[in-house]
């Protein structure tokens, strides 16, 4: 007894000094409860609903804060029963729990606590308070007392009891109540049971001792409240709690992930704060419900993923925003919003406005539809329209509308790479590399682009060529420029718009075809891996992307059929109570009724920017002619270096000469001419060849030269003399050597 006499002699001694030199202040329990933070940015919509959660601070782990009506009565009844039986009837400080834990030491049965919830609130609240790593001395033990006594004199119990389990860490990083139930037990702190709060009131005395503690002190605990039926399978039940302790909240709004992520990038608020951005919650819900149900229709097309991205043409505000099909994807968190694929057709409406505003073409300028080889420095480029087929000569609509290849990489050749890659750049497009890397591909979009960006090029178009950036918020003002002329963009926008137009490749009847004015494009990239569908009505722009995150191909699927229902149902969505009107024509473009010879389009209204008005249209090589086009040599190009193989008998070497254009009529062949030798009439042909520079002609009817190229052929000496010597023998008998 005498030791336990000099432990309260020191603590008299000691109470005094204390209790006046006591300086931190106790806060307002209002206040404290305004300062307190959650770990997440809870990101609204526009009008207010909750999106998405976004963890910012990752000190620790915390949710909202909970008043005492929405925690569960066990939980209370738990927390109490196993951390301060007397809380209701003590003043802050435990007395006779504070005479039992100094016996049991003084005995030497181990260290019993003594701390009360109001002693351990306080040093949740004031820094001078909190637990040292090497624990508390007697004099810090005694400070804390004299601040809990304090704080119930300024607070209610309830208040304490409140504080006290919000701010309370429980396991891990889990701090407060409200993130323990939503996380651990996957549920609402009012909903938890007997058991469930047994285990969070013990987790309070040592939050990450082991589930096989854990289990047997919730067992005890239920026992002292006479609840021992809840003890069957505890251990089982706490280690399946435990696994949660990573996961997400429960009841979390799920809305708008990526684009969650991306506000809380730009904008950079505090823990606890709540961010407005420029969605349209009811719209993003829409469009997420409609994304889901049109990729279980393409489940047997191996389409996995989708992307989908609305803007609003005045304001560049983001309405609607989802970057990938969540439960259907392989890859959720990747936003195929902002990922960067080739675009495929896509890029089409922004070259031929180019052609267009530099008056090289207008809508009714002819271009051939017919077999094109260009030289390039990577050997001849050779491109191809998505059916393999070729339709001769057709106008710029049609080209457009019905997304044919051809024609557009020969409007390239009019606007040159370099100058439209400088173009796309203007436009917010993320092109890295000049012109000549690209190449005329671009034409056919073998640049990588994101959809965010390709949807905000083509919100350029439906406002005539003013180009300003995305908002991710409401309201301030938007600063746009002109990129593109704005008569030129509004012809764009009307062949896009003309359903007949496009009815050669797409038809009458596609989910491109809405019940108002809309413009659209769809883009296929190679070997089926991007769909694309991209288009505007007088208020909103629409972008989908579909795919699938690994970048596998899909099967049978075209831009049409895969992002075009996505496309089309979220525009029928979008205007489901207000109309679409094509925008008023621009006082620069001009309307003319137009008729092309010999019936290649039939005659109509068009458009034109400046000067470029036109009546009447006709090919540059009539069908009277002989030749439905100009032909060109094909096979061999320019420059062309053969080497004689020693191993192969130089009369089975030969070198085909091939010519492009439809095919002439009976008796209109085109001939060939060697050196200037004897003129051969066929389309097509093989020539023995013979060492040495050559010069090869393509010959029109009356002779005239159509196309020419050179080649050298090379080979080992004995090998030259065979093939100079069968080349003879060859002229001996025939003229087509």
């Amino acid at each position: 007894m005498g030791a336990l006499k000099r432990m309260m002699a020191v603590a008299l001694l000691a109470w005094a000094p204390a209790a006046a030199s006591m300086s931190a202040p106790i806060p307002a329990f209002e206040s404290l409860r305004e300062s307190y933070r959650a770990s997440d940015v809870l990101v609204l919509g526009r009008n207010g609903m909750p999106l998405q959660r976004v963890r910012s601070d990752f000190q620790g782990r915390r949710g909202d804060w909970l008043s005492l009506d929405e925690v569960s009565p066990a939980l209370l009844k738990a927390v109490i029963q196993s951390e301060d039986r007397r809380f209701y009837t003590h003043h802050g400080v435990d007395a006779r729990a504070v005479a039992a834990a100094a016996w049991a030491t003084l005995m030497g049965s181990g260290q019993r606590g003594a701390s009360t919830l109001t002693m351990q609130l306080a040093g949740l609240i004031e820094n001078s308070h909190r637990r040292p790593a090497h624990g508390r001395g007697p004099l810090q033990k005694l400070d804390q007392a004299i601040y809990a006594q304090a704080l119930e004199r300024r607070w209610s119990k309830e208040q304490i009891l409140e504080a006290y389990l919000n701010l309370v860490p429980f396991r891990g990083e889990l701090v407060g109540v409200d993130a323990l139930s939503r996380v651990l037990f996957q549920k609402h702190a009012s909903g938890l049971d007997a058991r469930e709060s047994a285990i969070a009131a013990v987790m309070l005395r040592g939050p990450n001792v082991s589930a096989d503690l854990l289990a047997r002190r919730a067992c005890g605990l239920l026992g002292r409240t006479r609840q021992d039926a809840d003890c069957f399978d505890m251990k089982l039940f706490v280690e399946a709690r435990l696994r949660n302790r990573s996961s997400p909240r429960f009841d979390r709004n799920e809305l708008a992930p990526h684009f969650a992520r991306w506000a809380v990038e730009q904008a950079s608020p505090e823990p606890g704060e709540a961010l407005r951005t420029s969605i349209d919650g009811a719209l993003q819900r829409e469009v997420l419900r409609i994304m889901n149900r049109r990729l279980h229709e393409l489940t047997a097309s191996h389409v996995r993923d989708a992307a989908v991205v609305v803007l609003d043409n005045a304001s560049g505000e983001v309405l609607a925003y989802v970057g990938s099909s969540g439960q259907w994807s392989e890859a959720a968190w990747v936003d195929h919003a902002k990922a960067r694929r080739q675009a495929g057709s896509t890029l089409k409406p922004f070259l031929y406005q180019q052609a267009i505003e530099q008056q090289r073409l207008t809508a009714v300028s002819l271009l051939d539809d017919g077999p094109l080889n260009l030289p390039t420095g990577n050997g001849l480029y050779i491109p191809r329209n998505y059916d393999e087929r070729f339709s001769g000569w057709v106008s710029v609509r049609t080209a457009l509308a019905s997304s044919l290849n051809i024609p557009a990489v020969r409007a390239l050749t009019m606007v040159t790479p370099d100058d439209f890659r400088r173009r796309l750049v203007q436009l917010g497009l993320p092109l890295e590399h000049n012109g000549d890397y690209y190449g005329y591909s671009l034409a056919l979009g073998s640049a990588d682009v994101s959809l965010l960006t390709l949807a905000n090029a083509y919100r350029a178009l439906a406002n005539q060529g003013r180009y300003s950036p995305v908002r991710l918020s409401v309201g301030g003002e938007t600063q746009a420029r002109q990129v593109m002329d704005g008569g030129a963009s509004w012809i764009v926008g009307d062949i896009l718009s003309d359903a007949q137009a496009r009815a050669r490749t797409f038809g009458l009847d596609s989910p491109l075809t809405t019940p108002f004015w809309t413009a659209v494009k769809t883009g296929t990239s190679k070997d089926m891996r991007d769909n694309w569908t991209m288009g505007w009505s007088s208020r909103y722009t629409v972008g989908v992307w579909a795919g699938n995150s690994s970048g596998e191909s899909m099967r049978d699927v075209s831009g049409v059929t895969g992002a075009g229902p996505i496309w089309h149902d979220v525009m029928v969505y979008l205007h489901g109570r207000a109309g679409s009107r094509q925008p008023p024509m621009p006082g620069r473009v001009r309307a003319g009724r137009v008729d092309f010879e010999g019936g290649i389009e039939p005659a109509r209204l068009d458009y034109f920017v400046g000067d470029t008005l036109l009546a009447h249209v006709r090919p540059a090589e009539s069908p009277q002619d002989g030749l439905y086009e100009a032909q060109r040599i094909i096979s061999p190009a320019d420059g062309t270096v053969v080497a004689l193989d020693p191993d192969i008998p130089p009369r089975n070497q030969r070198v085909v000469f091939r010519a492009s254009g439809a095919a002439p009529r009976p008796g209109d062949l085109a001939g060939w001419r060697i050196d200037g030798g004897k003129t051969v009439q066929e389309q097509e042909m093989l020539w023995l060849p013979r060492p040495g520079r050559h010069r090869v002609e393509l010959l029109g009817k009356r002779g005239e030269v159509l196309d020419s190229v050179t080649l050298t052929v090379r080979g080992a000496v004995w090998a030259a003399k065979a093939a100079q010597d069968d080349y003879l023998a060859c002229v001996a008998t025939t003229s087509s050597c």
